[in-house]
C-alpha cells in the first residue's frame, strides 16, 4: 500500500517538475560554461593581456569607474583574468531628489587599462550581449522576477523530497537475495522494448546520479527559497542565517558618504586581511574584489584565498567600517560555523566550481542534460501506462465464467 501511495506522488511529482528541470537543466548547462560562452559571443568586452601588464589595484579601477560614471557609485566589482565587471548604484539626482536613471548598471572594465569596454545592459545593445544575462535569469527565475524565483523554489523543495521517494522506489521488495535483485536496477537493458530502455534509463540514471542530483536539488532550495534552508540547516548545524548578519549590520539611515575613500579602504583592507590570514593559516593569493554597502556603512574586502573552495568568485572576505575603518565582520569559508561552511560547498558545487576542476564543471554540464533525460523518460512512461489503461477502459467486457475465465 505504502508502495503504491509512493509511486503515485513520485509519478505526479515528477509531472509537476518536468518543464521546470528541463529549462533549468539545459539552461545550467550552458551556464557552466558561461564565461568561455560570452569571451566567444562577445570578445570586445573581454581584455587581452599584454606581456609583462599587471592588473590596476581595486581603489583605481573604483576610481576609474566614478570618473566614466559620475552619476554612480561603484556597488560590488572584481578583477577577473579578462575583464572587471562593476555593479553601479546609482546616486541621486539634486534636480529630483531620485536615483538617476540610466540604460544600464553594469559597466565593464579593462583590468589593466581601466579602459572602459561595454556597458550592460543597456537596452540597444545587441542580443549576443544580452544572450548569457538572460539565460541566467531564465535559470534562477524563469525570467519572472520574484515569483519566477520563488516558484522554482517550490519545485526544487518537490525535487528534494521526491529524491528520496525515487531512491525508495529502487529498491526490491520481498526478501532473501537483496544485493542480487537491486543491482539490475542499476542496468539498462539495450535489447528490450522502448519503454523498458526509457524504463531503466529513468531508473537507472535517476540511481547513478543520485547523489548530485541531491546535492542540486538541495542547493537549488538553498538559493530561490532562502528561509527554508536557513531553517532546516540552523536546526542540524550551527548556522549564521542572513538574517542575523543583516539586521546585525543594518544602519538606521544609509552613510552614502563615508569618510574613508576607496584607497584608504584598500590599504586597510589589505593590512586587516593579512592579519586574518596568518591568524586563520591561510595564504591571499592576490585582492580580488571591493564594495561599499550604505545600507551598512562599511566597505567589503575580499581576496582569492588559498582556502578557497571555488576558483572563481570569492570565499573569503571582511568588512570594513566606513568612517572609522575598524574590522567590522570576517567571512572565511570553512572553520567558522559548519552550516555557513556547508553551504559554501553547495555553492560552489552547484555553479560547478570546485577550485576550478575542469573536469567538475564538465560533469555539472553533462548532468544538465541528463536532467532533461529522466524528465523525458518520466513524462514517456507516464503517457505509455496512461494510453494503455485507457485502451482497457475502452474495450468491451467480456463475459466470464464463475471461476474467472472467459
Amino acid at each position: 500500500m505504502i508502495h503504491r501511495y509512493l509511486v503515485w506522488l513520485h509519478r505526479w511529482a515528477g509531472l509537476l517538475m518536468a518543464a521546470f528541470l528541463v529549462a533549468v537543466g539545459l539552461t545550467g548547462t550552458l551556464l557552466a560554461f558561461r564565461t568561455q560562452i560570452d569571451r566567444f559571443l562577445n570578445p570586445q568586452l573581454h581584455a587581452v593581456r599584454e606581456p609583462g601588464q599587471a592588473p590596476l589595484d581595486l581603489a583605481t579601477l573604483a576610481e576609474r569607474a566614478e570618473a566614466i560614471v559620475p552619476q554612480a557609485r561603484p556597488g560590488y566589482f572584481a578583477i577577473e583574468a579578462d575583464q572587471v565587471n562593476v555593479a553601479l548604484r546609482f546616486r541621486e539626482d539634486p534636480s529630483t531628489r531620485r536615483p538617476y536613471h540610466l540604460d544600464f548598471d553594469h559597466l565593464i572594465l579593462d583590468p589593466y587599462t581601466g579602459k572602459e569596454l561595454g556597458r550592460c545592459c543597456a537596452r540597444e545593445a545587441s542580443w549576443r550581449m544580452k544572450f548569457m544575462p538572460f539565460i541566467y535569469d531564465l535559470h534562477t527565475s524563469l525570467a519572472m522576477g520574484p515569483n519566477g524565483e520563488l516558484l522554482l523554489g517550490i519545485v526544487a523543495l518537490i525535487w528534494t523530497l521526491d529524491c528520496f521517494v525515487g531512491f525508495y522506489l529502487t529498491l526490491p521488495r520481498g526478501s532473501g537475495g537483496f544485493w542480487k535483485r537491486w543491482r539490475h536496477a542499476w542496468r539498462v537493458k539495450w535489447s528490450a522494448t522502448a519503454f523498458r530502455i526509457n524504463f531503466d534509463l529513468h531508473r537507472a540514471g535517476g540511481l547513478w546520479l543520485w547523489s548530485l542530483l541531491l546535492v542540486f536539488a538541495w542547493s537549488s532550495v538553498m538559493l530561490a527559497l532562502r528561509p527554508v534552508y536557513e531553517r532546516v540547516t540552523r536546526a542540524v548545524f550551527d548556522y549564521q542565517t542572513d538574517e542575523q548578519v543583516l539586521m546585525s549590520a543594518m544602519l538606521p539611515h544609509p552613510l552614502n558618504d563615508p569618510k574613508l575613500g576607496w584607497r584608504e579602504a584598500q590599504i586597510i583592507g589589505e593590512r586587516l586581511m593579512a592579519e586574518q590570514a596568518a591568524q586563520h593559516g591561510f595564504r591571499v593569493t592576490r585582492p580580488y574584489g571591493l564594495a561599499y554597502i550604505p545600507e551598512f556603512g562599511v566597505y567589503t574586502y575580499d581576496v582569492r584565498g588559498s582556502n578557497d573552495i571555488r576558483g572563481h568568485g570569492w570565499d573569503t572576505s571582511i568588512w570594513i567600517d566606513g568612517n572609522t575603518g575598524a574590522l567590522r565582520d570576517v567571512s572565511l569559508p570553512s572553520g567558522q560555523h559548519t552550516g555557513n561552511t556547508i553551504s559554501t560547498l553547495l555553492w560552489g558545487l552547484h555553479y560547478g566550481d570546485i577550485r576550478d576542476f575542469l573536469p567538475y564543471r564538465v560533469l555539472v554540464a553533462v548532468l544538465g542534460l541528463a536532467l532533461g533525460v529522466l524528465s523525458g523518460t518520466g513524462v514517456y512512461l507516464w503517457w505509455k501506462k496512461r494510453s494503455v489503461r485507457k485502451l482497457l477502459t475502452l474495450r468491451p467486457n467480456k463475459a466470464t465464467s464463475p471461476h474467472g475465465e472467459p
